[in-house]
């Protein structure tokens, strides 16, 4: 066994002391593992032992967990504790640095999420961990911020609302951030994870007219189905009965096609 930072005592708390007193800590900073709770006897008495370790920050936890991680995943990387204070920001640098954000940042989130799991152990109050890795947070950001603007004028320019694809909880932050002072736009998230997304909605918005709620880089939800799809005002009534026969014409009317705009949900994320 290894005897770094262990102390005896006639009792596990002497022994205790004893190590705090060595190693200048305060119990709240020391990890205590007591080795033998010592037992009196008249005669050749065995003492209490413990080790006595300086705690790990949150941080400093996140950052070996980390480590572990792509050392059973085989990546050759290094994690550097950049900010250990009100939250954690944690940089990995990595010559497999593509492997390590995966599709999207999809990797480096997952990690993020597990990393900040470790770094609130014990923890009443929740800390905000944030990893990066080759710069790749502050570079999605700007690309996110600008969609968000060119978007945001094209919804003006059409007086429609847009709707963007699905985004996890950080990036819809940037898009609700980037417009959050707009006096042209707001936006809303709508759907359900893992599928939730932001729709920026346009003050200037035609209340009346058809939505086309169109997601960034499809189609209008109306030319699915191999262009069959017509606008429904487009139709004509059937003729016969009921129809614009001989039975005379019958009425026809359409409610307004709302997609996702009916129950839009909130900013909240």
């Amino acid at each position: 066994m290894d005897e770094t930072n262990v102390f005896t005592g006639k009792t596990v708390e002497e022994a205790v002391q004893a190590g705090l007193d060595a190693l200048n800590l305060k119990r709240e900073q020391a990890e205590i593992t007591v080795l033998e709770e010592g037992k009196k006897k008249l005669i050749g008495g065995v003492k209490a032992k413990v080790k006595v370790e300086k705690k790990s920050s949150d941080g400093k936890r996140a950052v070996d967990f980390i480590d572990g991680l792509t050392k059973i995943l085989g990546l050759s990387a290094e994690s550097e504790l950049v900010y250990d204070g009100d939250k954690v920001v944690i940089n990995i640098t990595s010559a497999e640095s593509s492997r390590i954000i995966g599709r999207r940042g999809e990797v480096l989130d997952a990690i993020q999420t597990m990393a900040s799991a470790v770094a609130n152990i014990g923890r009443d109050e929740y800390k905000r961990v944030v990893v990066d890795c080759e710069d790749y947070r502050a570079s999605r950001e700007k690309t996110l911020t600008e969609l968000a603007e060119r978007l945001a004028k094209k919804a003006v320019d059409r007086q429609r609302r847009v709707t963007l694809e699905p985004m996890n909880p950080y990036e819809r932050r940037i898009i609700h951030s980037a417009l959050a002072d707009s006096e042209e736009v707001k936006t809303i998230s709508s759907g359900k994870e893992p599928a939730r997304f932001v729709v920026i909605v346009p003050n200037n918005e035609k209340p009346y007219e058809e939505r086309k709620e169109r997601s960034f880089g499809g189609r209008d939800r109306r030319d699915r189905g191999n262009g069959r799809g017509r606008d429904r005002g487009d139709r004509k009534p059937r003729e016969g009965k009921g129809g614009s026969g001989k039975g005379g014409k019958r009425e026809i009317h359409f409610g307004t096609f709302l997609g996702n705009s009916g129950n839009s949900g909130d900013n909240e994320d």
